[in-house]
């Protein structure tokens, strides 16, 4: 009986010091409303788990003069699923904070309505929430700003679809410079941050002189885009912009490659992102270029940090990090531990104070956030901003081509193109 005590004894003492925590401490709740049967709500699940074993294991959270872990606590939204209706998201939001005791918000929802509906909440039980995944509206950063004392718990470390925008037509303005190329079709999945995106980066492509040829918008499960490619190659595409969040986007570029439409795919193509593309397309994703929005979504030397976590997430969960919500869903916990020590308590206005005064260089960059807004301040410089990542596949890779700073290589084109 002794040997067996001296040995959950040992065990007991194994496991304190192997998450170098006090498991006696009283863990600091981390809620997390997700889509988790997509890929922006379980790529956020698993950077920010990553981000809660380092700190954990490296003595967890100083509140005052205590050390607290942080404990994860994930809800499923489905809010990304078709039909599903936001008050599903809401309630995942609620029984977080009232059933889970989450003292914090981070993640979703990721649907854009879902996460404007959850403000509310958030105000309502006065919990910090710090969104990072999915969610592109710009009008998040408006109604903090509008209304801020209402709001004031909000914050986004991630880009906004008007951030997104700016960054695209960049990218396009560089292909025209670069490669002589200004004749760009349209395809667009039929949703609204789908249609509207397509549509805004049409028109201002027009003002910059392009030739808008066409456009064609795709109901959610299309499996056939043949009829679409075509139509592009008979008008003389020379880029095709194409926007969409379903898996099935990965057969439009299978079609594209096999009927060799001498146009550059480029856009935001959630199925294009992950690293397992290439393997399900059977490498024929080769120089689709991909808008995952924030840096560190791709392995890339944007600082010191970059490469540490991209391969820490490798080690843990046994491929690159995933796409859009990745690194600025491990940014976020590390953001939120760095404002509690700072505040010194868990205090919801000290750290509000906190994170409106936060100032690091993290994974994409320098995090800072815009006081009013709310919003992560986005740059092109890591130095000075959140820099985004635009990528092209070439040879089974994931190559940052935009922005400039850190950029890994330069655009190509298909050599049917040329």
């Amino acid at each position: 009986m002794k040997k067996i005590s001296i040995i959950l004894l040992a065990i007991g003492l194994m496991f304190f010091v192997g998450n170098g925590v006090s498991q006696a401490a009283k863990p600091i709740v981390i809620g997390c409303p997700l889509p988790v049967g997509f890929l922006y709500g379980w790529d956020a699940e698993r950077a920010i788990k990553l981000a809660v074993h380092e700190i954990n294991a490296k003595g967890g959270v100083k509140v005052g003069n205590e050390k607290r872990p942080f404990k994860v606590e994930v809800i499923d939204t489905r809010d990304l699923e078709p039909g599903v209706p936001i008050s599903d998201a809401l309630m995942a939001v609620e029984k977080l904070i009232l059933e889970k005791k989450a003292d914090f918000i981070v993640g979703g929802p990721a649907r854009s309505e879902a996460a404007l509906a959850a403000m509310a909440l958030l105000s309502k039980y006065k919990r910090i929430s710090i969104l990072t995944t999915g969610a592109l509206t710009p009008k998040y950063g408006v109604l903090i700003a509008k209304h801020y004392n209402k709001y004031k718990y909000c914050f986004r470390i991630t880009s906004d679809a008007k951030q997104m925008v700016k960054d695209m037509i960049a990218v396009f303005m560089k292909i025209r410079r670069e490669k002589a190329l200004n004749k760009v079709y349209i395809m667009v999945q039929d949703v609204a941050h789908a249609r509207a995106g397509g549509r805004i980066i049409g028109n201002i492509l027009a003002k910059k002189g392009w030739e808008v040829l066409g456009k064609q918008v795709y109901p959610t499960g299309t499996s056939d885009y043949s009829v679409g490619l075509m139509d592009a190659k008979k008008k003389g595409a020379q880029v095709l912009l194409i926007w969409m969040d379903m898996p099935q986007s990965s057969i439009l570029l299978r079609q594209w490659a096999d009927m060799k439409i001498k146009c550059l795919p480029f856009g935001f193509i959630c199925a294009m992102e992950q690293p397992g593309a290439w393997k399900a397309t059977k490498g024929k994703c080769e120089y689709v270029m991909v808008d995952p929005v924030n840096g560190g979504n791709v392995p890339a030397k944007i600082t010191p940090w970059t490469m540490k976590f991209v391969n820490a997430y490798k080690k843990m969960w046994g491929l690159e990090p995933e796409g859009y919500g990745t690194s600025s869903s491990y940014m976020a916990v590390y953001v939120l531990k760095d404002a509690i020590e700072k505040a010194g308590s868990l205090n919801t206005d000290k750290v509000i104070k906190a994170l409106e005064n936060i100032d690091v260089m993290g994974v994409y960059g320098r995090i800072r956030f815009n006081k009013k807004t709310h919003q992560v301040i986005p740059g092109t410089d890591p130095k000075k901003g959140a820099v985004p990542c635009i990528f092209q596949w070439q040879s089974g890779k994931r190559v940052q081509v935009y922005p400039a700073s850190v950029a890994e290589g330069s655009i190509k084109l298909p050599p049917w193109m040329k």
